[in-house]
C-alpha cells in the first residue's frame, strides 16, 4: 500500500485538531451515544484517556494505509482492549464510536464532505477489525 493512502484524513484530523476542542467533542458525543459507554469510562482519567486517543486516531490512520511502524502499538492497544485487558470495548461499541467520530469531524473540520467522512471510515476500518477480532 501507498504509505501517503490517507492524506486527505490525516489533513482533515489536522483541521480537526486545529478547532481545539476535537477531542473533547467527540467524548461528549461518545458519552451520549449509548449507556454502556459512560459506564465503560466510569473509572478512568479522562485527561489521559483524550491524550491517549489523540495519538490512537493518528496510529490507527497510518495503519489503514499500511504503515507497519504502527502495527505493534496497534496490536497493544487492540489487546488493552479485548475482554482480558484492562478496558475492555465491547466490539458492538465501534459503531457508536465510529459515529460519534464522524459527528465530531463534521463539527470540527470545516471543509469535511460525505466522500471524507467515507475515507474516515475506510482509513480506521482496519485498526477497528483488529479490535473486534481480538475482542
Amino acid at each position: 500500500m501507498q504509505q501517503d493512502q490517507f492524506v486527505d484524513v490525516q489533513n482533515s484530523y489536522g483541521r480537526c485538531l486545529q478547532s481545539g476542542h476535537f477531542i473533547q467533542r467527540f467524548y461528549e458525543i461518545f458519552m451520549d451515544s449509548h449507556p454502556d459507554v459512560r459506564k465503560a469510562f466510569a473509572n478512568t482519567d479522562m485527561g489521559r484517556q483524550r491524550h491517549a486517543l489523540r495519538r490512537g486516531i493518528s496510529n490507527a490512520i497510518l495503519y489503514g494505509g499500511g504503515h507497519t511502524l504502527v502495527q505493534r502499538v496497534i496490536e497493544e492497544t487492540a489487546d488493552l482492549h479485548s475482554r482480558r485487558g484492562r478496558a475492555p470495548i465491547p466490539p458492538f461499541l465501534y459503531d457508536y464510536w465510529m459515529e460519534s467520530l464522524i459527528q465530531a469531524i463534521r463539527e470540527c473540520d470545516p471543509r469535511v464532505t460525505p466522500q471524507l467522512e467515507q475515507r474516515w471510515r475506510d482509513a480506521l476500518a482496519p485498526a477497528i477489525r483488529l479490535f473486534i477480532e481480538r475482542y
